[in-house]
């Protein structure tokens, strides 16, 4: 009579299973930030240029007000308002973009 097989050779937690007809595909690897930020920035390079734009039309309106300068400061707060609505638009062009991609699948 042959001895049963030993659990800790049956179950091997090291290593997967072996499976006939099927080999396991490897785990993809964890996207960091920079990563995610280079990746998103290529599928839709509008919106970090829009919040750009808004951050510095409203710094240096701030920075107009400061010195007295309310023209200016008018001038580029309504700058930094259409620079908002820039990014909010290439934000919706983005979400229908990526939504038609999908439907086309």
């Amino acid at each position: 009579m042959a001895k049963p097989a030993s659990a800790t050779s049956v179950l091997d937690l090291t290593k997967p299973p072996v499976i006939e007809g099927f080999t396991a595909v490897p785990k993809p690897r964890e996207e960091g930030f920079q990563d995610k930020f280079i990746r998103k920035t290529k599928e839709n390079p509008f919106v970090p240029i829009g919040m750009l734009g808004t951050a510095g039309a409203l710094t240096y309106g701030l920075i107009a007000f400061k010195h007295g300068k309310t023209r200016q400061s008018q001038v580029l707060m309504r700058a930094r308002i259409f620079a908002q609505g820039f990014t909010v638009a290439a934000i919706l062009v983005g979400v229908v973009a990526t939504a038609m991609k999908s439907r086309n699948k």
